[in-house]
């Protein structure tokens, strides 16, 4: 745990807790360190959860499956990052989304509980813990909608231009790598991987961008 110290302490979670407060508060969370290889399943849909995870290495993608195993990404959890939030914090509540390990990774899972409820021992910065963790669902709901505008546009084209925009204004540049490999992005975006490869051909050989792999760069505006 001391290694990943760092990590947890960057954590938009964690985020003005003193380092002398992380130890003890990780004890009072029960916190639990899991690893798991690549494209294994850390959440299944139908599960439940009293816990949230924070990726200590690697990545994972939160995804939906339907009953012929057709995937849909609907985004992906970064190390430092959170995940599983929601569910947690609604007790009992079923997910209707899976977590697979993108690249092999190691969890923290911490007690959601324990964090909504101040412990016997009234640790100081447990507020502020609540107001990072209701923070942190603020800001996946705006990823969802941000996803919705990107699903929103009508052709592969746009959908890629709309998603290529956001990420370029994420970063402030016009050059920057995207979390997803082409299969992956192509389920992101809930288009066919060959007409994702087409499209940005017919972009690239227009001079609208470049790209190599999952790294970008936005050469020209659309006409």
């Amino acid at each position: 745990m001391k290694k990943y110290l760092q990590v947890i302490r960057s954590s938009p979670l964690f985020s003005g807790v003193g380092k002398e407060e992380v130890g003890a508060m990780l004890s009072c969370l029960e916190a639990l360190e899991k690893d798991f290889e690549k494209d294994s399943y850390i959440f299944r849909i139908g599960d439940t959860t009293a816990s949230l995870g924070i990726v200590l290495s690697g990545s994972v993608l939160i995804v939906q499956e339907d009953f012929w195993g057709n995937r849909n990404i609907v985004s992906s959890v970064a190390q430092g990052q959170t995940f599983a939030e929601t569910f947690a914090c609604a007790p009992g509540s079923v997910m209707n989304v899976s977590v697979v390990a993108q690249t092999a990774c190691k969890i923290l899972f911490l007690n959601v509980k324990r964090i909504l409820h101040t412990c016997p021992s009234s640790c100081s910065h447990h507020n502020k813990m609540i107001q990072n963790l209701l923070s942190s669902l603020a800001v996946n709901n705006l990823r969802q909608n941000e996803k919705l505008s990107h699903l929103a546009q009508r052709t592969t084209r746009a959908k890629l231009l709309s998603y290529l925009s956001a990420m370029a204004q994420q970063h402030s540049s016009f050059e920057f790598d995207i979390p997803y490999s082409r299969q992956q992005l192509a389920d992101y975006l809930s288009v066919e991987r060959s007409g994702l490869s087409l499209e940005l051909g017919k972009m690239r050989k227009e001079g609208l961008l470049d790209f190599h792999k999952n790294h970008f760069v936005l050469l020209q505006q659309p006409g």
